[in-house]
């Protein structure tokens, strides 16, 4: 029998720049449901304390800004943002 796991691509952003690519492409390719869930990826993969700390909230508020039926502020997306060392931008 085969024995498999499931995929969380959180387990492959091991860099900040691995970070940066990833909430590029869903902000680029997504909606904005798909980037809110690649940022819970992203903070998951960076650890959910420290993108807390970094991003001024508490780690039970990120954790519900970013679930499934969070909906979180403009403001706190882009606390969350900067803390992976990222900007918003028009283009």
């Amino acid at each position: 029998m085969l024995k498999t796991t499931p995929f969380d691509v959180a387990d492959y952003l091991k860099t900040d720049e691995d970070i940066k690519l990833f909430l590029q492409e869903s902000l680029k390719e997504g909606t904005m449901s798909d980037f809110i869930h690649a940022l819970n990826t992203a903070a998951r993969a960076k650890g959910m304390t420290e993108v807390a700390k970094k991003a001024g909230v508490t780690r039970a508020s990120l954790y519900k800004s970013l679930s499934e039926t969070g909906n979180p502020r403009f403001e706190t997306i882009a606390k969350i943002v900067e803390s992976f060392g990222c900007k918003i931008a028009l283009v």
